[in-house]
């Protein structure tokens, strides 16, 4: 603002005045790798706004979301009944985080929670999938006495100290040591599981019924034994719902897939917040929290200071509001089977398609070595200079091209992750199947401007060793 100008806080004008400045200003105070990083994939649009499952930018051109915020947006963008519970919440100035009462809301969603949760019991609320996860990890270890946490390899629960310490991904846990005694199994290794359980300090196992990373699902009838398992030594199952839940998988949580799971703690997040709030919430049964808040001196022993807050609860009962009347769950079910289905279809025709897999709108589409030689000296020259490239090159395009947003799964995985907003439908499915197909024709035809865009992306990871 100039001196003279007209005084007070005006954000309409703020942003018209240094709207076009975003990418500078998050390369000169925010983390500079990741404006570099989206110019270098040529993912550096400007969005002008959002609503449902589409972005348009300044030419009006509209993009189809199938990333959901890294699935934040289950109700997709701006959903009509979410606004308005915001705008009431604000309007009727509540008393809100007096910290020293007790107010409606907390309690309303809690109870609207667990109508969801028949075998859990109470709710801690805080502020995203980490803190979740966080709370679940110390309510373990103080509910069993006990301080090791099991975690599955490839596994992804946050970047806290808590949480990254039961993060399975190398390249997120290199350079931050000490960190928790916890120990990792495989997805699915029942005698790994047996074997650390009986040195008897093992507090939980904390689980991703379906990994975000790659799309893996624990195996059937692996997350009911292991539950058995580890109640005969007097540890807890943890899920971690904080992707798969509130619908993603086609079930209101992903372990309700397999008969008879019942969790010790959930762990949920992301699509309670409707894209506005940051929220988590901690489900557990009424044993562990009447363990941990065991007496008054306790009655501040884990807390959240924006925790609970009427703005976040408003939002969350808007959004399984939402979820109810619009019978979301079924929607995502319907959908997810009929895209995955679409899509598994194509696994025949290209050599470079390896599988599809998934549950409900959480889709992993994984590339692999192709058979015919001229294309599998491409993918070798691919794979040698980084694992990924591949996938890199197919949502590159989906983008440029087809303005569809997608993401490769992770680090040095040839597998693109589909996890849309949970209300999208047939014309989306016929979208991105439609443009799908185009890049695996470009891909397998041996030339044009996707492989021109792997050259590049392989000087770019050449330089970068």
């Amino acid at each position: 603002m100039t001196d003279g100008g007209p005084k007070g806080f005006d954000l309409g004008r703020l942003l018209a005045e240094r709207g076009g400045e975003r990418y500078e200003l998050h390369a000169r105070h925010l983390n500079h790798q990741l404006p570099r990083m989206l110019h270098t994939i040529g993912f550096d649009k400007v969005y002008e706004r959002a609503e449902g499952a589409y972005f348009w930018d300044a030419e009006g051109q509209d993009y189809l979301d199938m990333l959901a915020g890294f699935g934040v947006m289950g109700l997709g963008r701006h959903h009509p009944v979410v606004r308005r519970a915001l705008h009431d919440v604000l309007d009727a100035q509540l008393a809100d985080l007096t910290r020293f009462d007790c107010q409606p809301l907390p309690g309303l969603l809690a109870e609207k929670l667990l109508g969801h949760s028949p075998h859990l019991d109470r709710v801690f609320f805080g502020n995203s999938g980490t803190e979740a996860v966080e709370t679940a990890l110390k309510f373990a270890r103080y509910a069993t006495g006990k301080p090791r946490v099991l975690y599955c390899d490839h596994a992804f629960h946050g970047l806290t100290t808590g949480s990254l310490s039961v993060n399975g991904e190398r390249g997120f846990r290199d350079g931050f040591a000490p960190l928790l005694p916890d120990t990792p199994i495989t997805l699915g290794d029942l005698d790994g599981l047996r074997r650390e359980l009986k040195r008897g300090d093992v507090a939980a196992l904390v689980v991703e019924p379906i990994q975000g990373k790659g799309v893996h699902a624990a195996p059937p009838g692996f997350l009911h034994e292991a539950q058995e398992l580890l109640h005969r030594h007097k540890a807890l199952l943890i899920a971690d719902e904080v992707q798969t839940g509130l619908g993603r998988t086609g079930d209101f949580y992903a372990y309700q897939h397999e008969e008879g799971v019942e969790p010790d703690l959930v762990c949920v997040a992301k699509a309670l917040s409707g894209g506005y709030v940051p929220v988590g919430a901690t489900l557990g049964k009424e044993w562990i929290f009447r363990k941990v808040y065991s007496s008054m001196d306790r009655v501040l022993v884990h807390s959240a200071s924006f925790g609970s807050n009427a703005q976040a609860m408003a939002a969350g009962l808007a959004v399984l509001s939402v979820m109810e009347d619009e019978e979301t769950v079924a929607g995502a079910r319907r959908t997810g089977d009929l895209l995955r289905e679409r899509l598994a279809a194509l696994v025949d025709r290209y050599e470079l398609l390896h599988e599809v897999r998934g549950r409900g709108l959480m889709i992993g589409i994984e590339f692999g070595r192709p058979s015919s030689l001229k294309l599998r000296s491409r993918w070798t020259m691919l794979q040698a200079a980084r694992k990924g490239l591949f996938a890199q090159m197919v949502v590159v395009p989906l983008l440029q091209k087809h303005r569809i947003l997608t993401q490769v799964s992770g680090d040095h995985l040839e597998v693109i992750k589909l996890i849309p907003p949970l209300i999208i439908g047939e014309p989306e499915v016929d979208r991105f199947v439609t443009a799908f197909t185009e890049v695996m024709d470009d891909a397998h035809s041996g030339g044009g401007l996707m492989w021109d865009f792997g050259r590049t992306l392989v000087k770019q990871a050449v330089a970068n060793r």
